[in-house]
């Protein structure tokens, strides 16, 4: 009797908690990422909503400088009669996103958040900060550079057998994966930052290595660019090289210092 009293008084021990994800039970976690989930989903929402109230306004912004590089005869067109609306929406539900990309960055590091020291979690304003800023950048390149080019490139292939004709649809598949894209190219000097942070890389071993992240950058610029010009070819390595040394720079800012 005394034995099973002591059992029953004795208190159970603390079952399934990993100290790597801040002392949350697996449960926990789950729940925290539905949580974080949600408001990132309500924000992009929220974005969409604002954007479909100048819809019209946004189409145009984003098919204009397609529509200057066709050729003087082509035009875009549909053929399904649901897809405007459908393109609608999805240029909605992109536009809420870059609107929203400071709240969806923040519950990233809200989720990730406690898992991290105390001193790493001062961080959450430059990783805010430098997320958005490559995300404006990498659109904007995107869009005013990159698609036209392309486009422009596309339409040479007309000819007296063939018009350039393209579905809207098409098009805002290609426009969509060419941001996206340099989104995530943008996004090196935050990596950098990061990785510098966490004494994972040195602005001294990217200065080292500049000769092969230049040859793996015109690598890739080649792969994109639609033509052999030279200059269409600097035009898309260029950023990316820039990128690269901003990215050093912010790597030696970002170094813990010694304390002497």
């Amino acid at each position: 009797m005394a034995a099973a009293a002591a059992r029953k008084i004795r208190p159970e021990p603390e079952q399934h908690r990993d100290p790597l994800i801040g002392g949350m039970t697996f449960l926990e976690h789950l729940e925290e990422l539905r949580k974080r989930i949600i408001r990132a989903m309500v924000a992009l929402l929220a974005g969409a909503a604002v954007a479909f109230f100048f819809i019209e306004r946004i189409f145009n912004f984003i098919f204009e400088p397609t529509r200057r590089s066709l050729p003087p005869e082509s035009r875009l067109i549909f053929t399904q009669p649901g897809e405007p609306f459908a393109l609608y929406i999805n240029i909605a539900l992109m536009t809420g996103a870059v609107i929203a990309a400071p709240a969806i960055c923040y519950q990233i590091w809200r989720f990730i958040a406690p898992g991290l020291y105390a001193r790493e979690k001062r961080f959450a304003i430059p990783f805010v900060l430098l997320t958005t800023c490559g995300t404006v950048a990498g659109a904007a390149f995107s869009h005013y550079i990159v698609f036209p080019y392309m486009i422009a490139f596309f339409g040479t292939f007309s000819n007296p057998n063939l018009l350039f004709m393209p579905r809207v649809e098409d098009v805002f598949d290609l426009y969509l994966k060419m941001l996206g894209g340099m989104v995530a190219v943008f996004q090196m000097p935050t990596f950098a930052f990061f990785l510098a942070k966490l004494r994972i890389v040195t602005a001294g071993w990217l200065w080292r290595n500049l000769r092969y992240a230049v040859l793996i950058i015109f690598i890739a610029a080649a792969v994109l660019t639609p033509s052999t010009d030279p200059w269409n070819l600097l035009v898309f390595a260029a950023p990316m090289i820039a990128l690269y040394l901003l990215s050093i720079g912010i790597a030696w800012l970002a170094a813990p210092r010694r304390v002497s």
